[in-house]
This record gives structure tokens, sequence and C-alpha cells, in this order.
């Protein structure tokens, strides 16, 4: 039996519920949009008075309900198909999805149309099955059905969709694509760390490939957690390595990537059990952190990606690949020091160091944690 021991209500978790709530209100917005405009349409138009209180009050009750609605048929999506598309390949979990997302349509359209028909119509609920049939093929009929179940497959299909690209990049740099800011290289001042497993060859050769790509995932899944928790966003996965960077901002901001690295030995040290019962081998790490300007920007032609050039990508690198001939576990350079306000316990300077490619020395340090 697995044991993992998981950070309560970590930001996954935050994510998940951000996720649904923000799902929820969209086509609560979108339901409620479309209503107004129907209302308007076959009521205001002809009748400038059929706006009332009751009109608000039913509104308002209107979309409470919707919106309840929309929670849970959100819950499905983030939680329950997720979790049960978990394995399976994207376009079988798309068919999926979208299958079940068609059937929460149905119904959705079910509820959307009875609660019109006795809030708004006002007309008498239905007292027999063969009144309740009547309702049922009235509101079901195509020319009523096709229109409000297309329109909600759309919503269902973009959110889907929006899902998935979201999840490819760290959260919120999607939204940075939409909106075109990258199509421009722009110059950001960022902190990069690199962060390396420990003595992977060894690992890979005792566990075996299947094994160590197991063991892989666990420790990228653990280490990214952390980096997550502390507003880290992560650039890429490059074999057992992980890539993040922070912007730089404040120095109380800026330092949240050295909480970031405290976290992800904080977690690991609580999974120990995990992996030792696991795979008989407990993970540890490296890293080289840098800070300075970078420059984000889209490339690729069939396959586009968000990518991070310049000098600091290199340094960084080197100051991670430095840091193993120096027996140093957590290796950083002056500038990352000066943006953290680092003192000299923390940062225990190791002199000058020629790193490959470098034209000018680097002045190194050891993180002390």
């Amino acid at each position: 039996m697995k044991l993992r021991i998981r950070i309560p209500f970590n930001v996954a978790g935050r994510y998940r519920v951000k996720l649904v709530l923000a799902i929820a209100a969209f086509w609560t917005i979108i339901d409620t949009a479309v209503y107004l405009y129907r209302f308007y349409f076959e009521h205001v138009q002809f009748n400038p008075d059929a706006w009332n209180i009751n009109t608000t009050t039913v509104l308002v009750v209107r979309i409470v309900m919707i919106f309840g609605v929309c929670l849970l048929m959100a819950y499905l999506l983030v939680y329950i198909l997720k979790r049960v598309a978990r394995h399976l390949p994207l376009w079988l979990s798309l068919c999926i999805k979208i299958i079940a997302m068609a059937a929460a349509a149905f119904v959705l359209n079910f509820v959307l149309h009875f609660t019109y028909i006795w809030l708004i119509e006002r007309q008498p609920t239905p007292e027999d099955i063969g009144e309740f049939n009547r309702y049922y093929h009235e509101i079901y009929k195509a020319s009523m059905i096709i229109p409000h179940f297309t329109r909600w497959m759309a919503v269902f299909l973009f959110t889907i969709l929006f899902i998935e690209v979201n999840e490819k990049y760290s959260p919120g740099v999607f939204i940075d694509i939409l909106s075109g800011k990258y199509l421009t290289p722009r110059i950001e001042n960022r902190i990069v760390m690199f962060i390396d497993l420990v003595d992977s060859t060894p690992i890979a050769e005792q566990l075996g490939n299947r094994r160590y790509f197991r063991f892989i995932r666990d420790f990228i899944y653990f280490i990214s957690t952390a980096l997550l928790e502390n507003n880290g966003q992560i650039y890429q996965y490059v074999g057992d390595e992980v890539v993040a960077s922070w912007k730089i901002k404040d120095e109380r901001s800026n330092r949240q990537c050295v909480k970031a690295l405290l976290d992800c030995r904080k977690i690991l040290l609580r999974n120990k059990t995990y992996f030792q019962r696991t795979y008989n081998v407990v993970p540890e790490f490296r890293i080289g952190v840098h800070a300075g300007e970078v420059t984000v920007g889209e490339i690729g032609v069939i396959k586009k990606d968000l990518a991070m050039s310049g000098d600091i990508m290199n340094t960084t690198s080197r100051l991670r690949s430095i840091s193993s001939e120096l027996g140093q576990r957590f290796v950083a350079s002056k500038e990352f020091v000066t943006a953290c306000n680092l003192n000299s316990e923390l940062a225990v300077p190791l002199g000058k160091y020629d790193l490959k490619g470098k034209e000018f020395s680097t002045e190194i340090f050891s993180l002390q944690f």
C-alpha cells in the first residue's frame, strides 16, 4: 500500500476550488446575459412596464439557482471527470468530457426552461404524467432545444479546451498568451531557479526505466507543489530537472523563492517514508539560482511555446552544474543574494569562479538552510 503525505489543501487544491468557482460564475453570467436578452425582446420591448419588483426577485432567485447548478457541473468537470480520464489518451479524455457535458447540457436546458415557464410565464406546474409529458415535449422540441443546446455545448467545449491549455502552462500564463502579451518579446527582470535531482544516473540504474519514470514523476509532483505554493512559475521540465521563475518585485516578494526552496526540502522530508517504501530511495536535489533580465516570448511554428532566453538562463544552468563540483547543494549568484537581501549567515560567499561560456568571473554564494 502506497503511503503519501500531502500538504492539506495545497496550491493544487486551491487552484481547483478557484477554477470551479470561476467556471460556475462564467456559465452563470452567460446564462443571465442570454436570459435578459430574451426577456427584453419577448416582454419589455412590447410592454415597458413588464420589468417590476417581482421580475427582479425572480431574476435573483434564478441566478442563485443557476449558479448552484453550474457549481455542481463545474465540480463534475474539474474533479470527477478529471479523475476518471486522468490516465486515458487525450482524445478519449476529451470525448468522455464532451459526452458528459452534453448530458449535463441536456439537464441544464431542462432546468432553465422549466424555471422560465414556472417563474416568468407563471404557468401552473404539471399535475399529472400526461401534462408533465406535454411540458417535456414542448421544452425539447427541435425549434427550442437546438439553439440552446448548441450554445451550451460551445460554452462547455471552450471551457474544456481552456482548462486543458491552461494546465499546459503555469496558472495565469495562459491568460498572458491568450491576450497576446508575449507575441512581441518582452524584457523582464526575473529570478530563475534550476532544480536538479542528485545522483540521477545511479538511481535510474537501480530502479530500471519504468520505476525510475514513476520516481521522477513523484519527485517532480512534490517539487512543483512547493514551487507553485510560493507563486513560482514552472517554465519547463527537462528530464529530472525543473526550471522555475519569479518576477522580481520587492524584497519580500523576491524571498518567496527562498521559501519555495525550504518548502521543497520539507515536502520531500514529509514524504520520506513514501519514497523509501515505494522505491527504496529518498530523493535529494541541488539548485542553481540567479537573477536578472530575461527575454520572454512565444516561439515555434507547428508547436508554439513560451520561451525565456538570455545570459541569465545560461548562467543559472552553469551555477547548477558547478554546485556538484563545489560540493554544495544550493548555489546562488551575487545578483540573487542582492535581490533577496540575504545576510552572510544565509548566503556564504565562495569566491569568484570562471563559468563555462562566461567571459568574466562570477561571484558565487552557498545558501545555508
